[in-house]
């Protein structure tokens, strides 16, 4: 008893000795980032001790500062974002809601992340007088990467051929083991934040494989013999191979903290990036003054730089959009022509062909083995091969129904793993024609679903005696239909803005050879244990970068082009036909609308010699963010400056001066206005076509444009009317200004949404 007296008196001596320092210290700390108003004069160098002032002071002065579990400020961003990242309690977040000066706080979330073939399929091609070569491949130009890093030891990162970094560039580079590599001419820059540099040796080294593929496909430098176990095998290179890189690692394996990648945007601004590639998913349904992301790209456009963004991957559904803000190139995910073939033969003869990466040498499902369905029962578990028995599968040929964007290596490692000898996995509807090639731990093919479903009858027709083989061909280059629109790549209209056509534009997103960065955490491998170098991925997260690139290429040739320019000429001159001249197809092979491929699929070679291009300004948004209704403030908040929205001609979304149209008609007529720029030849007519249904009648004012000089100016109006009845399911074209010499082609989708396709208001927030 004694004993226990005296250690509670100690212990009140050792209480009254420690300062009392507040509820507030006891509370668990959350991440936020705190939204400011702009501060007269901009940021300057004391912007830290500005931001830092609006720490709350709850306690004793010490608690605004910094403590044992780390810095109080995360980030104090200076170019793109009025405010900085914190370690907030919820006394403290609530007291610095009520702050003089604060918008808003957003709590930390986390985003998503979203080649040999590629370049000659988008027509860049070696040569003297092709377009790839007048444009230096890239050269000068910096593209900054926001992603999950980079692997500097590469091939595709060397920097043979390339110029230093230019004059206007100033940012670092963080590498600091010599063994994995490091800077050069290639690779200019490279940082990591938060959350994304705790894993690393040398922070920015990518240790997911992400963000080195990404990297490789906007300007990854030329690389012979590029190929998977032979596969997909040619010249590696990125649309812009002589283009610079800075890399920011935003984030982790599986995830990138809203507060870094603000970060990373700050960053690459004040570094002298010239495009921006954003691999990275983001909500589709926030109205843009409460969209750090949106309010961070208008910053970095309205500073010169292209912001190319991932569309996301969460289609095929409508409204599903993200990065839909009008300042952003917002990039959907399309195939090639090129596949990676495995052809399944069934025992009544029908064969019906898939993909697959693994292409073994000694193929144990060759010859004809028992095919069994697991899901013939009905069970969801069963029929993606999730649950199944050894008496079922061992032995066998196993069919599995997809699991959607990811789990098909593992269902073939739970196949593998029962005792199955192959495996063939079956799309669900939805996903339609659009097939993966992985890495497969087992022989095994990835078929349609219109080839699944005739796979299951043949196994009901049969009894237990169906039988199927595997047989691998290797690299099929030609395929048909293609370009396709992938299953996965989302879908307009945007919920923020849904008379603004996204996505903007396709590239290719589909079985992507680019550079690899393997690791332990990803499928990288095959089943004999053969490295990769070079591997395939698929996603919104793989087209992004081409457009990135091909950016790159119109600034080097452009330099004087705004990014609004530089998005209408990779517009206007898309594909909306494949190579056959029939409408691209989705993955359901019907005509793929607007508002899954934007304006179609990219064509560089066109791109480079627009004729005519739909510019605009920073200041040309403010008037249509007035006419969105997000009033002084929401306008404020996103323009960086004072906006008074009724000293504005504020206009619909409808005349900001886009390169498409969308045209909410109802029972009246609707005119619009544009504005079109001679980038083409000074003196040059161009005449007015316009493919409409029959029961849309469009007037075009006046029908011909006359130019005598480079970057003159012409303005017409646009009405739309319907013909007879309105149509509910809405209409879809084109309007095409055609010079007298038929060398340019401006297209412009014209779009008429259909009730089907009307979008809810955005939400507001989801955040506090």
């Amino acid at each position: 008893m004694e004993s226990l007296r005296w250690c509670l008196a100690s212990l009140l001596l050792l209480l009254s000795l420690c300062p009392i320092r507040g509820a507030a210290y006891l509370q668990e700390r959350k991440n936020y980032i705190v939204h400011l108003k702009p501060r007269d004069g901009g940021g300057g160098d004391d912007i830290e001790e500005w931001h830092r002032s609006f720490l709350p002071q709850v306690a004793t002065p010490d608690d605004a500062a910094d403590d044992d579990e780390g810095p109080r400020i995360i980030h104090s961003y200076r170019e793109v974002f009025p405010g900085f990242a914190a370690r907030l309690t919820d006394e403290e977040a609530d007291a610095l809601r009520t702050t003089d000066g604060c918008v808003r706080l957003y709590p930390e979330v986390f985003l998503p992340l979203a080649t040999t073939r590629s370049p000659s399929f988008l027509g860049l091609h070696l040569g003297n007088e092709g377009f790839w070569s007048r444009s230096g491949f890239g050269r000068g130009v910096v593209i900054g990467i926001l992603d999950t890093g980079i692997l500097p030891s590469h091939p595709s990162f060397h920097d043979d051929g390339i110029q230093p970094p230019p004059k206007h560039w100033n940012g670092t580079c963080e590498f600091k083991s010599i063994a994995r590599g490091g800077c050069n001419n290639k690779v200019i820059g490279a940082r990591a934040f938060g959350s994304a540099a705790v894993n690393s040796t040398a922070p920015p080294v990518d240790d997911a494989g992400h963000g080195t593929h990404t990297a490789s496909t906007a300007a990854g430098n030329f690389v012979e013999n590029a190929n998977i176990r032979g596969n997909a095998d040619g010249t590696a290179a990125g649309m812009a191979p002589h283009a610079h890189l800075a890399v920011y690692k935003v984030c982790t394996r599986s995830r990138c903290s809203i507060m870094d990648i603000i970060a990373g945007l700050d960053a690459a601004v004040r570094d002298g990036v010239d495009v921006l590639s954003f691999s990275i998913g983001a909500y589709s349904s926030t109205q843009f003054n409460y969209d750090p992301i949106a309010i961070s790209a208008f910053r970095a456009a309205e500073r010169g730089i292209v912001v190319s963004c991932a569309a996301g991957n969460a289609g095929p559904e409508p409204g599903t959009v993200g990065n839909g803000a009008p300042w952003m190139l917002t990039v959907a995910a399309g195939t090639m022509d090129r596949v990676i073939r495995a052809t399944v033969k069934l025992g009544n003869g029908q064969e019906f062909h898939g993909e697959s990466l693994f292409q073994p040498g000694n193929n144990s499902a060759e010859n004809p083995l028992p095919l069994v369905f697991p899901g013939a029962d009905g069970s969801d578990t069963s029929r993606d091969c999730s649950v199944m028995r050894d008496t079922e599968v061992t032995g066998k040929v196993v069919l599995c129904e997809s699991r959607g964007l990811s789990g098909r290596v593992e269902a073939g490692q739970t196949v593998a793993a029962y005792g199955g000898i192959g495996m063939v996995v079956m799309n669900r509807a939805a996903e339609g024609y659009t097939t993966f090639a992985d890495a497969h731990v087992l022989p095994a093919s990835h078929v349609s679903h219109d080839a699944g479903t005739k796979i299951v009858s043949y196994i009901n027709s049969t009894s237990s005696n169906a039988t199927a083989s595997i047989v691998f061909k290797g690299t099929v280059i030609g395929s048909y239909p293609s370009p396709t629109v992938t299953f996965f790549s989302s879908r307009g209209p945007s919920k923020a803005s849904p008379g603004i056509l996204k996505p903007d534009i396709t590239g290719p997103g589909m079985n992507i050879l680019a550079a690899w960065a393997p690791t332990d955490a990803s499928h990288t491998e095959f089943a004999d244990g053969a490295d990769l170098s070079f591997f395939v991925e698929s996603g919104t997260s793989m087209s992004t970068p081409h457009l990135s690139g091909v950016a790159a290429l119109l600034k080097s040739l452009h330099p004087d082009w705004s990014p609004a320019a530089i998005k209408s000429a990779i517009m206007t001159t898309s594909d909306f036909v494949d190579r056959t001249g029939v409408p691209i197809k989705d993955e359901q092979y019907r005509h793929a609308t607007f508002y899954a491929m934007g304006a179609g699929y990219v064509n560089p070679a066109l791109a480079f010699e627009p004729g005519l291009v739909y510019d605009l300004t920073a200041d040309d948004y403010v008037p249509y963010l007035c006419g969105l209704g997000l009033g002084d403030d929401g306008v404020t908040e996103i323009a960086h400056r004072p906006v008074n929205c009724r000293s504005v001609k504020a206009i619909t979304e409808a005349e900001l001066n886009y390169p498409s149209l969308v045209v909410n008609l109802l029972s009246q007529p609707i005119t619009v206005n544009r504005t079109v720029t001679n980038v083409g030849k000074p003196n040059s007519v161009y005449t007015v076509v316009v493919e409409m249904p029959k029961d849309v009648s469009v007037v075009v004012q006046p029908p011909t444009l006359r130019f005598t000089e480079l970057k003159e100016k012409k303005s017409f109006t646009v009405t739309v009317r319907w013909a007879g009845q309105p149509n509910v399911a809405g209409a879809e074209g084109n309007l095409k200004w055609v010079s007298d010499d038929e060398y340019y082609t401006v297209r412009s989708p014209l779009v008429i949404p259909g009730k089907t396709e009307e979008s809810s208001a955005p939400s507001p927030s989801v955040y506090s």
